[in-house]
Protein backbone atom coordinates (compact mmCIF):
# COMPACT_ATOMS: atom_id res chain seq x y z
CA UNK A 1 0.00 0.00 0.00
CA UNK A 2 1.40 3.27 -1.08
CA UNK A 3 0.44 6.87 -0.98
CA UNK A 4 -2.32 7.87 -3.43
CA UNK A 5 -1.35 10.05 -6.40
CA UNK A 6 -1.80 13.78 -5.89
CA UNK A 7 -1.13 14.89 -9.45
CA UNK A 8 -4.12 14.83 -11.84
CA UNK A 9 -4.01 12.29 -14.66
CA UNK A 10 -2.78 13.56 -18.04
CA UNK A 11 -5.20 13.52 -20.95
CA UNK A 12 -4.25 11.79 -24.17
CA UNK A 13 -4.40 13.78 -27.42
CA UNK A 14 -7.82 13.57 -29.06
CA UNK A 15 -11.39 14.83 -28.97
CA UNK A 16 -13.38 14.54 -25.75
CA UNK A 17 -17.06 14.51 -24.81
CA UNK A 18 -18.60 14.18 -21.37
CA UNK A 19 -21.58 11.83 -21.10
CA UNK A 20 -23.88 12.06 -18.07
CA UNK A 21 -27.35 11.03 -17.06
CA UNK A 22 -30.00 13.70 -17.44
CA UNK A 23 -29.98 15.88 -14.33
CA UNK A 24 -26.68 14.49 -12.99
CA UNK A 25 -23.80 16.72 -11.93
CA UNK A 26 -20.94 14.46 -13.03
CA UNK A 27 -20.30 12.14 -15.93
CA UNK A 28 -17.58 10.25 -17.74
CA UNK A 29 -15.18 11.54 -20.39
CA UNK A 30 -15.02 9.67 -23.68
CA UNK A 31 -12.11 10.20 -26.08
CA UNK A 32 -12.15 9.74 -29.85
CA UNK A 33 -9.28 10.06 -32.34
CA UNK A 34 -10.92 12.56 -34.72
CA UNK A 35 -13.85 14.96 -34.91
CA UNK A 36 -16.07 12.73 -37.09
CA UNK A 37 -15.79 9.82 -34.64
CA UNK A 38 -16.61 12.23 -31.81
CA UNK A 39 -19.72 13.49 -33.60
CA UNK A 40 -20.85 9.88 -34.25
CA UNK A 41 -20.54 9.20 -30.51
CA UNK A 42 -22.54 12.37 -29.75
CA UNK A 43 -25.37 11.28 -32.03
CA UNK A 44 -25.30 7.78 -30.49
CA UNK A 45 -25.56 8.95 -26.85
CA UNK A 46 -27.81 11.95 -27.52
CA UNK A 47 -31.07 9.98 -27.28
CA UNK A 48 -30.72 8.89 -23.65
CA UNK A 49 -27.88 10.95 -22.12
CA UNK A 50 -26.83 14.56 -21.69
CA UNK A 51 -23.73 15.41 -23.74
CA UNK A 52 -21.13 18.13 -23.24
CA UNK A 53 -18.57 18.53 -26.02
CA UNK A 54 -15.29 19.31 -24.27
CA UNK A 55 -13.32 19.74 -27.50
CA UNK A 56 -9.80 18.84 -28.54
CA UNK A 57 -6.98 18.20 -26.11
CA UNK A 58 -3.39 18.43 -27.31
CA UNK A 59 -0.34 18.16 -25.01
CA UNK A 60 -2.71 18.20 -22.00
CA UNK A 61 -4.19 21.60 -23.01
CA UNK A 62 -7.70 22.33 -24.30
CA UNK A 63 -7.82 23.95 -27.76
CA UNK A 64 -11.56 24.77 -27.59
CA UNK A 65 -14.02 25.84 -24.91
CA UNK A 66 -16.64 23.28 -23.79
CA UNK A 67 -20.12 23.65 -25.24
CA UNK A 68 -23.42 22.04 -24.36
CA UNK A 69 -24.90 19.65 -26.93
CA UNK A 70 -28.55 18.69 -26.82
Amino acid sequence: MGRPPTRPAKLRDGFYIEVRNKGAKTGIKIRRENRTEMMEAVSEYRRVKEIIILGESKNDKWLEKPKQAV
